[in-house]
């Protein structure tokens, strides 16, 4: 059924829940894995510790899991800011690597603070044409 799955990271415990489960469906269908980091440039930003800790968490990722066949990008948004740079990234990178499905962790934001932040994960339902598993923290 699924044949390339994207894990999206960002360091977070629910983030890596959901590496978790994408291996575990990865292993199950014998599929590739791809886990993708995002970044976004800024100007108050340091680019290069940004780089830097983006490839650090795509290590302890790609470390932490037992499937045959891996593949890691560092995405770096150039256009966008916040969470809209990097759901673009994403987006692309689901696009352009043909992911059947992508999983991504959700934080379970409730009312205004989700109204006004919203999240990767709901902005990539509406961007990306591949099936998503949303990974949501434990009660």
């Amino acid at each position: 059924m699924y044949k390339k799955i994207m894990a999206a990271v960002d360091g977070s415990e629910t983030a890596w829940q959901a590496l978790a489960e994408a291996e575990n469906i990865a292993s199950t269908y014998d599929a590739t894995l791809c886990i993708v980091h995002s970044i976004v440039l800024s100007a108050e930003g340091d680019l290069e510790a940004d780089k830097k800790n983006g490839k650090e968490i795509l290590e302890q990722a790609k470390s932490s899991v037992n499937v045959s066949s891996i593949e890691t990008r560092l995405l770096v948004s150039e256009t966008g800011f916040g969470i809209t740079g990097i759901t673009e990234a994403i987006a692309a990178a689901v696009a352009d690597w043909e992911a059947d499905l992508i999983v991504v962790g959700t934080a379970n934001r409730r009312g205004l603070k989700r109204f006004f932040v919203g999240s990767v994960a709901e902005q990539l339902m509406v961007k990306v044409d591949s099936s998503i598993l949303l990974v949501r923290p434990p009660l």
